[in-house]
Formats: C-alpha cells, structure tokens, sequence
C-alpha cells in the first residue's frame, strides 16, 4: 500500500465508527449499513483527496448521500417480505459500530418511527438529531437550502412526535419485560393484560420462519390470548438471556447455543405498547449476549 492510500485508510478509519452510526440510522440493517461504508471508502480512495480539506464532512456528505440511494431500493425489496419488516437489533455492549456522539434516532422503537419519513426526511433528522450538524452543513450534504433543511427537520420531528409517547426508563423498561417473560411462559392471561397498555400491538419479524406471526396482533386482550395461545411449546427448551438492544434491556432466547429469538419491546409509563419479536435469522447475529 502506497503512503497516499495508508493515509487515506487512516482517515478512513478514524471517522468510520460516525459513519456506520449515520447509514445504521439511516437503513435498519447491519448488512446494510456495512455495504455503504464499502461504497463511501472506494469513493473516498477515487476522489481528489488533495483538494478535500475536511474528510469528515466529506465522508459524511458521501456516506449520507448512499445511504439515501440505498434507502429507495431497500423499500422496493422490503415490498416481498414476508410479514412485518423490523430493524436489525445490535447489542450496543458489543459497541460494533454505532459510535455517533449522541444516542438519539438510535432507540429501537425511534428506528420503526423512522421508517415512515421519506429518505431525505430522515437523513435531515439523523444529521441534526444524532450528530447535531449544523442546518447550513445538512443542507450541502443533502443537496437543498437551509431553510428547506429546516423544514425537512421539523416535519420529521413533528410526524415522530405525533406517534412517540413518553418512555420509561432502562430499569422499569427491564423489569416490566421480566414480568412480561414471566407471565408469557405461565400462558397468564390476565397478568399479560395487566402489563399491557390498551392498544398494544405485537409485531414479529420472521421472514416467513416457522412460528413466526406473519401479521400485527392488536389489541390487550387479544395481544394477551396469542401470546398465552404459545406458552405450552414456545419457550420449551430455551434459554433467556440479557443483551442491551440499541440502548436498552432486551431478551435473547438462546437455544443449542444460538439465538432464536430478540424479544424487546417499547414501554411506556402505563404499560407495554409494542411488542417486537425478532426471529428472521438474517436479524440476530449482532444482537447476541456478551461473553462472561
């Protein structure tokens, strides 16, 4: 390797972990995101290095830019999945990555919300929200003005806040999912009502995997029923961990040494509002416990 390309991988590397935050953010998925930071750094070892005088704004603007691009084709391939379509959880204890200075947009339920802002909507938030980059930066990166910058952030924030309640807190977030897991093995319906809000839905991302529900559950009661409706063979023969999802407690259900299932959920001050199973293989790779 030259001396010109050994200082550009350095580059490269030394702004890598803020990047892969962004295109996380920004497309859901590990594979993803991994995917773009391929594309950004053989941009980046093509391009005019000499005339570039801040790599970091450079290598964001490219990264942002791919992952708006790779954002419109991933929608049109998320169109054949095969029931609910959930980002990809990552243990944030492993740290693989998702280094951007701020843990806003990076919550699992913030994620889900994301997905309904258009690709420019959520690269403008991602961008002031998570990195906190000025409107006149965001406005070069995503090719607009300031003020349409602006208006792009606030939309987003409005249509979040429209749909995003107040959450509990990483302890009561945990020990409400305790409850849940152990009311969900015991089939206790009336228990599992209790920990729900009225509304709540369950979604499960399986991708067509055996077990996995293919459509929303909706509705306390009969949120309640499904999950007792399983209770006699589900959790047969599995192991619960704990692993730290996007920022918060979650349950891994290990079986033969490999996780099946992440089961995390978006608590509230009253109660559970979603449920999220995670079992389409593809999904639970980065979301394993850590090691003792």
């Amino acid at each position: 390797m030259t001396a010109d390309l050994e200082l550009a991988a350095a580059q490269f590397a030394e702004h890598r972990r803020r990047l892969f935050g962004i295109a996380y953010r920004m497309l859901g998925t590990v594979a993803d995101a991994e995917d773009v930071l391929q594309d950004a750094w053989i941009r980046w070892q093509t391009a005019d290095r000499a005339s570039v005088r801040e790599p970091a704004a450079f290598l964001t603007t490219i990264t942002t830019r791919l992952a708006i691009n790779a954002l419109q084709s991933a929608h049109v391939r998320r169109e054949t999945y095969i029931g609910p379509w959930l980002p990809e959880p990552v243990n944030t204890e492993n740290d693989p990555g998702l280094g951007a200075e701020r843990a806003e947009a990076l919550e699992y339920a913030v994620l889900i919300l994301l997905e309904k802002l258009t690709p420019t909507e959520r690269a403008a938030y991602v961008l002031r929200e998570a990195l906190d980059y000025p409107y006149d930066r965001i406005a070069e990166v995503i090719q607009t003005t300031p003020v349409a910058t602006r208006q792009l952030v606030s939309r987003a924030r409005k249509h979040l806040a429209s749909e995003r309640r107040a959450t509990a807190d990483a302890a009561a977030h945990r020990r409400l999912l305790e409850a849940f897991l152990a009311a969900a093995q015991r089939g206790d319906t009336a228990e599992l009502e209790a920990l729900f809000v009225d509304d709540v839905v369950s979604y499960t991302d399986g991708n067509g995997v055996k077990l996995a529900a293919r459509i929303p559950v909706r509705g306390r009661s009969r949120v309640a029923k499904f999950v007792a409706a399983f209770s006699s063979h589900f959790w047969r023969g599995k192991s619960i961990e704990w692993v730290t999802v996007n920022g918060l407690p979650a349950a891994a259900l290990v079986q033969d040494g490999a996780v099946t299932t992440v089961l995390t959920a978006h608590v509230g001050e009253t109660g559970i509002r979603q449920l999220l199973w995670i079992m389409s293989p593809d999904k639970l790779q980065h979301a394993t416990p850590v090691a003792p």
